[in-house]
C-alpha cells in the first residue's frame, strides 16, 4: 500500500496509486491525476465538486499520509491528529482515444481546521470509511462530508530552510 504525501500543487499528470472496484474485484493501480475536459480546448481538471452530485460508478480511493496546500504564499501540511493515514474520495474515468485512464479527487466545504486556509477541501475518509465509498454501502451525503473540527494537525512548512543551513 502506498500512503504518501499528497501535494495539491502537484502537476496534473502526476501518477499515484488508486484503489478501485473493477470487474467485481478491488485493485490497486497507478493512474495520472487529471480528467479530460468536456469541451474541446478546455483545461483538464483534478478536483470535482461533490455537492449536489451523484457518483454511482467509477469510484476510487487515493491513499495519503498527509496533504500539503499553499495558502497566502505559505505552505502547510495537514495530517490526521491520530497520525493514521487516510484516503481521498475520488472518481476515475476510462481511457479515450486522446486521454489516458485517469482520476480526480472530490471536494467539499472545508471543515473548521482547514477553513482558515481554504474554503474547500478534498474529501478525506478515514480507513474505516473506505468501504462505504467504494461499495456504496451508505448514502453519499453521509460519506462525502467534512471531518469534525480538531481532526487535523496543521503545520507550516519552512521551505529553503535546509539549503540556508549549508550556505557559506
Amino acid at each position: 500500500m502506498s500512503a504518501t504525501v499528497f501535494d495539491s500543487d502537484a502537476p496534473l499528470d502526476e501518477r499515484r496509486i488508486i484503489i478501485r472496484r473493477y470487474g467485481g474485484n478491488v485493485e490497486m493501480l497507478e493512474l495520472p491525476w487529471g480528467l479530460q475536459p468536456k469541451e474541446p480546448g478546455g483545461r483538464p481538471f483534478a478536483v470535482v465538486r461533490a455537492e449536489d452530485r451523484s457518483f454511482p460508478s467509477h469510484r476510487c480511493l487515493v491513499p495519503a499520509s498527509e496533504f500539503r496546500h499553499r495558502s497566502q504564499g505559505k505552505n502547510y501540511s495537514f495530517r490526521l491528529v491520530s497520525g493514521d493515514w487516510f484516503y481521498f474520495a475520488g472518481i476515475w474515468r476510462p481511457a479515450t482515444h486522446d486521454w489516458p485512464e485517469a482520476y480526480a479527487i472530490l471536494t467539499i466545504q472545508a471543515n473548521d481546521d482547514i477553513a482558515p486556509y481554504h474554503d474547500r477541501q478534498m474529501v478525506v475518509l478515514r480507513r474505516d470509511e473506505r468501504s462505504a465509498w467504494l461499495d456504496m454501502t451508505h448514502p453519499e451525503h453521509e460519506v462525502l462530508r467534512p471531518l469534525p473540527g480538531a481532526s487535523f494537525a496543521i503545520s507550516r512548512l519552512r521551505q529553503g530552510h535546509r539549503q540556508a543551513e549549508f550556505a557559506i
